[in-house]
C-alpha cells in the first residue's frame, strides 16, 4: 500500500500539486487526449465577469461544469470544456467608478483613453485573480483556448457581425425611449433594469373639462394633449383633434384631443394626457399620431427651462412643490397616498431609471425572436427544467427591439461614423475604419456587454472558419444560471442561429441560485455572503463540491450551509478511510480469484448501481447520482460490506477470503471513478 495512505486526508496539502499535474499532463485539451475519439463533446464556460473574486454561484457552475466534461472524458468523448472571462461593460466600470469615488476622483473628469487604459490595469489584475480561483475548484478545462471578451480577434468579429447586421437591415440608428440612468449617465436595455413596486401618492389633477391621474406630476409640463379610448361612450362627444383652452402649472395652454386604443378605459377616469418624452407608451401613441414631443427632465435628473420657476431642481425636489402650485390653483382633486406601482431602477445602483428619447443603436428583435421560436419548436434545444422553456418563450414572443448602446468608455466600439450628426442631411456608415471624405466622426459609444457574450459560443469555437468551429459547434450543453435565461440564453440562441445557422447548444441546464443557510439571498448589505475560497481552504474542494451538488435539482435555489460542506469533509474521510481498508487488506490479492456465490450477488449489485447512476447522469438528474454514490459509499460499503468482512478475513476460509477481497478491490476502482467526476482531488 501506497505510504501517502499511513496519513489522514489532508486537502490542503494535495489539491495544488494535483491540479498542477493534471495541467502539465495537457490532457485538458482534447487533441491530446489518448485514444481515437470520434466524438466530440463541447462546454463553453460562462465567462465570469473579470471585475472581482468568483461568488459561490460561480462555484456551482465550476463543479457542474467540469462534473460533466470528467464524465464524458472518462466515457471516450472528445471532452473540451473552454474557459474564458467577460470584461462586463456597464457592471465593471460600475466596479471601477465606486473605486474611484473611494479616491475622491470622477470618470466625468478623466480624458476617456485614460480611463480605459485604466480600467483595462484593474481588470486584466482581477482575470488573473479569478482564473486562479477557477483553477482552485478543480476545474478541467483547456486553458490553452481560453477566451477574453477584448481578445483582439473577439473584438474584429463583434465588429463584423453588427456591421453585417447593419448591412442586413437588422441593426439600425434611431431616436426611441431608452432607459436613462442618470447616474451613470448611460442608456440601459431592459434587462438591465429592475422593475420595483413602490408606494407613492397618486394624485388627481383637473385638466381643463376633464380629470387625469399620475404619480409623476413634475413631467406635466409639456402636457398638451389628452387621449382617450375611441369606444370610450362618456367622451363620445369629444372628436379627435377638437381643441380646448385650460390653466395649467405654469399658466394658460391649449389641448388637443387624441382618441387611441392604448388608454385603459378602465382605469381612472380613462382619460389622459401623455409626456412623449419621458413615457414608452407615450412616445408610442405619439408615433403612431405623428405628435410632437419635448424634453421636460435633463440627462441628470433635473428640470429644464420649460418647468419656469422649477428649472434645475431635482425631480424629488420639484414634485411636492408642483402639486402644491396645482392646488393653490384649485386644480388637485385628490390624493391617494398609499398608491402601489412598479418603478424602473438601475440594477446596479438603484438609481430611478428616466424615460428619455436619445439616438441610439437598435437591433431589430422580431425576425431574430422567430428565428429563436422555430428552433424551439423543432426542439433543436431543449431546457433543465423544462418549466423554464415557458419564460424563454414569453421574452421571446413579447421582445422589444434592443438597444445595444452604452455611454460608457469601457467596452467594444460600435464600428460606425456620422457625418452632419444630429442635422437633416445626417449620414451614417457602419464600418471598421473612417469611410472617405472630409467631415466623419466617430461614433463614441461602445456595445451593451451582451451584445458580445451572446455571441460567445461563436466566439470560442473559432466562428466564422476556425480549427473548432466544425469539429466543436454546437456545443452540447449551456450550463447557467436560472436568472439569464430572459438576458444571455435569448442573446446567445439568436446570433448562434443567425451567423452559425444552427442553435448554439442542444441542452441548457440552468441551475437556482445558491443563497445562506437560511435561504435569504446573499448580498454585502446583509454580511451573509459565503466565500467558496474560504469553504474551500477549511473543507476542501471536493466537500464544497458534493454540497453544491446533492440534492440541488435543475433551477430550483440552494440554501448552502457550512455544516453540509464539513458533513461532505467528513465523506471525504470515509472514503479515504475505506480505501486505506481495503488496500491493506488486500496487498497481495489475487484479483481473478473465483467469486462465492454471495459475493456475485455483490458484484452484481454494485454494477447495477453505476448502470443506474450513468442513467442519471445521460438526462443530467446528476444531483441522484451523487446522492446514490455517496450512500452506497458509506452506508452499504462502508458499513455493511467492510464490516461483515472483517469477521471473514479473522476466519480461515481461504477460497472466501480470497473471493470478498477480488470483490472489493474490484468495486473500490469502480467506485473511486464513478465519484470522480464528483470529487476529483481524492479520487
Amino acid at each position: 500500500m501506497d505510504d501517502i495512505f499511513r496519513k489522514p486526508y489532508s486537502p490542503e496539502d494535495t489539491e495544488a500539486r494535483i491540479y498542477t499535474e493534471w495541467e502539465e499532463s495537457g490532457y485538458f485539451n482534447p487533441d491530446n487526449l489518448p485514444g481515437e475519439r470520434t466524438k466530440a463533446f463541447t462546454i463553453v464556460m460562462p465567462p465570469p465577469n473579470a471585475n472581482g473574486n468568483l461568488h459561490v454561484g460561480h462555484a456551482l457552475g465550476m463543479a457542474m461544469e467540469d462534473l460533466m466534461t470528467r464524465y464524458k472524458r472518462m466515457q471516450g468523448y472528445k471532452a473540451l470544456w473552454i474557459p474564458g472571462a467577460d470584461h462586463a461593460g456597464f457592471e465593471t466600470q460600475v466596479v471601477y467608478e465606486k473605486k474611484l469615488e473611494k479616491e475622491g476622483r470622477s470618470r466625468f473628469n478623466m480624458d476617456p483613453e485614460d480611463l480605459y487604459k485604466e480600467i483595462l490595469a484593474f481588470t486584466l489584475e482581477n482575470k488573473k485573480t479569478m482564473e486562479d480561483q477557477v483553477r482552485s475548484l478543480g476545474a478541467s478545462c483547456d486553458w490553452s483556448r481560453e477566451k477574453f471578451t477584448l481578445d483582439e480577434d473577439v473584438v474584429a468579429e463583434v465588429q463584423r457581425t453588427f456591421i453585417k447586421m447593419h448591412s442586413d437591415d437588422l441593426a439600425y440608428r434611431g431616436k426611441r425611449t431608452v432607459n436613462w440612468c442618470p447616474k451613470h449617465q448611460t442608456s440601459l436595455s431592459d434587462v438591465e433594469t429592475e422593475s420595483v413596486e413602490e408606494t407613492s401618492p397618486f394624485y388627481t389633477f383637473k385638466y381643463g373639462p376633464f380629470e387625469i391621474g399620475t404619480v409623476r406630476p413634475e413631467t406635466k409640463f409639456g402636457d398638451k394633449y389628452v387621449v382617450m379610448h375611441p369606444d370610450d361612450k362618456r367622451y363620445a362627444e369629444w372628436k379627435e383633434g377638437d381643441t380646448f383652452e385650460l390653466e395649467w402649472i405654469n399658466g394658460p395652454i391649449t389641448a388637443t384631443v387624441i382618441k387611441d386604443e392604448a388608454v385603459e378605459m378602465e382605469f381612472g377616469t380613462g382619460v389622459m394626457t401623455i409626456t412623449p418624452w419621458h413615457s414608452q407608451v407615450d412616445f408610442e401613441i405619439a408615433q403612431r399620431h405623428n405628435l410632437d414631443m419635448e424634453q421636460i427632465i435633463d440627462w441628470r435628473a433635473k428640470l429644464l427651462p420649460i418647468a419656469g420657476e422649477f428649472e434645475g431642481m431635482k425631480i424629488s425636489e420639484a414634485r411636492a412643490k408642483i402639486v402644491e402650485k396645482l392646488d393653490a390653483k384649485g386644480l388637485l382633486v385628490s390624493t391617494d397616498p398609499a398608491y402601489k406601482n412598479i418603478v424602473k431602477k438601475c440594477y446596479k445602483c438603484s438609481s430611478m431609471i428616466e424615460p428619455q428619447v436619445k439616438d441610439q443603436w437598435f437591433v431589430k428583435m422580431r425576425p431574430l425572436a422567430d428565428m429563436a421560436l422555430d428552433s424551439l419548436n423543432k426542439k433543436e434545444f431543449i431546457f433543465l427544467p423544462e418549466h423554464e422553456e415557458k419564460t424563454f418563450r414569453y421574452w421571446m414572443e413579447n421582445t422589444l427591439d434592443w438597444n445595444i448602446s452604452r455611454q460608457i468608455v469601457w467596452g467594444i466600439p460600435i464600428p460606425a461614423w456620422f457625418k452632419n450628426k444630429g442635422t437633416a442631411n445626417e449620414e451614417i456608415k457602419a464600418q471598421i475604419e473612417a469611410p472617405e471624405g472630409e467631415g466623419w466622426e466617430k461614433d463614441t459609444d461602445t456595445f451593451d456587454t451582451w451584445f458580445s457574450s451572446g455571441q460567445w459560443p461563436l466566439l470560442t469555437t473559432g466562428y466564422p472558419d476556425g480549427k473548432d468551429f466544425d469539429t466543436f459547434y454546437p456545443n452540447d450543453v449551456m450550463e447557467t444560471g436560472r436568472d439569464l435565461v430572459f438576458k444571455w440564453i435569448p442573446r446567445m440562441v439568436i446570433f448562434g442561429l443567425y451567423l452559425g445557422k444552427k442553435a448554439p447548444f442542444h441542452t441548457i441546464y440552468l441551475h437556482g441560485m445558491v443563497n445562506d443557510a437560511k435561504g435569504k439571498k446573499m448580498s454585502k448589505s446583509k454580511g451573509n455572503v459565503i466565500n467558496p475560497l474560504e469553504l474551500t481552504e477549511k473543507y476542501g474542494t471536493d466537500a464544497l463540491r458534493m454540497s453544491l451538488i446533492v440534492g440541488n435539482t435543475p433551477g430550483m435555489d440552494l440554501a448552502l450551509r457550512e455544516d453540509k460542506v464539513k458533513g461532505y469533509k467528513h465523506f471525504s474521510n470515509k472514503l479515504w478511510n475505506i480505501t486505506r481498508f481495503i488496500l491493506e487488506q488486500t496487498e497481495g490479492a489475487n484479483l481473478n480469484a473465483s467469486l462465492t456465490e454471495a459475493d456475485r450477488a455483490i458484484q452484481d449489485e454494485f454494477t447495477a448501481l453505476l448502470e443506474d447512476v450513468t442513467k442519471d447522469m445521460e438526462v443530467y438528474r446528476i444531483y441522484l447520482a451523487a446522492e446514490k454514490l455517496y450512500h452506497y459509499t458509506w452506508h452499504r460499503l462502508a458499513d455493511e460490506l467492510l464490516e461483515g468482512s472483517k469477521a471473514l478475513f479473522a476466519g480461515d476460509d481461504e477460497a472466501a477470503i480470497a473471493s470478498r477481497k477480488a470483490v472489493l478491490l474490484s468495486i473500490l476502482n469502480g467506485l473511486v471513478r464513478a465519484l470522480h467526476p464528483f470529487m476529483p482531488f481524492i479520487t
